[in-house]
């Protein structure tokens, strides 16, 4: 039996299980806050501790915010702040996380075979049918999305950074930080602002919703999203963990 370590990394808190290969947690999470500022030593060393208070596992994977293109970072807008999302940028960090190979840093930390993705990309990987053309949304810290077609994991669009309105970003504009200043009922209006303003960009055959903030949509928002767009559990983070080996492109 093939067990995976599952690391799910966000802006405010990385968690992480075993799993076996039917996804099912062998043992129970465990979650340290992200540490800032976070160099890519400190994460990987964070990561290593983080999986030694787990049983022994075949392999890993982990899910980290940002464009991540082969196990190498592109781009992870959370963790080159000094002291966490919405913060000043460091351009130190800046410049140590821009091509940092962490699915080779983390094969060596862990010493068993290793698979990095964007944090969404993994989400996705644990709630997918499959078939047609299904996008994946994540709510949390910011937002993250990931693209399958037929069940096959799409290049990495960080749609996150993308402009939406008034010079913000879907991040900045539907984020944790502005939840907390609407409140509940009037996010929940820009969530559907947002998911009507995708559907002619994506045209998918199904949307799923997912991330930590997933839950607090108002019922009348989303039943207003059409039955399309579904609601998932935020532990597809970590249970997407064994079936990201499958679905993702080599």
């Amino acid at each position: 039996m093939t067990t995976t370590l599952a690391i799910d990394c966000g802006g405010g808190g990385i968690k992480a299980s075993v799993l076996d290969e039917a996804g099912t947690m062998r043992a129970h999470p465990v979650r340290v806050p992200t540490p800032y500022p976070l160099p890519p030593a400190l994460f990987v060393q964070t990561l290593k501790d983080l999986g030694g208070k787990l049983p022994a596992a075949d392999r890993a994977t982990v899910g980290m915010p940002g464009m991540i293109r082969h196990g190498v970072v592109v781009a992870t807008p959370h963790y080159v702040t000094r002291n966490g999302p919405r913060t000043k940028v460091d351009p130190d960090l800046v410049v140590q996380w821009e091509g940092f190979d962490a699915r080779t840093a983390l094969a060596e930390a862990f010493g068993v075979p290793t698979l990095v993705l964007n944090d969404a990309e993994v989400h996705g990987a644990g709630v997918v049918a499959g078939t047609g053309l299904e996008l994946v949304l994540t709510l949390g810290t910011g937002l993250g999305c990931a693209l399958f077609d037929g069940g096959v994991l799409a290049p990495h669009l960080e749609l996150s950074q993308a402009p939406v309105r008034w010079g913000l970003s879907y991040d900045t504009y539907i984020g944790e930080h502005e939840r907390r200043r609407l409140g509940d009922a009037f996010w929940s209006r820009r969530i559907r602002t947002i998911v009507e303003g995708l559907r002619p960009v994506f045209l998918w055959d199904r949307l799923y919703i997912g991330g930590g903030n997933s839950r607090r949509i108002r019922p009348e928002q989303l039943e207003r999203m059409g039955d399309d767009v579904v609601i998932v559990p935020n532990t597809a983070g970590i249970i997407g963990g064994v079936r990201a080996w499958s679905l993702a492109r080599p």
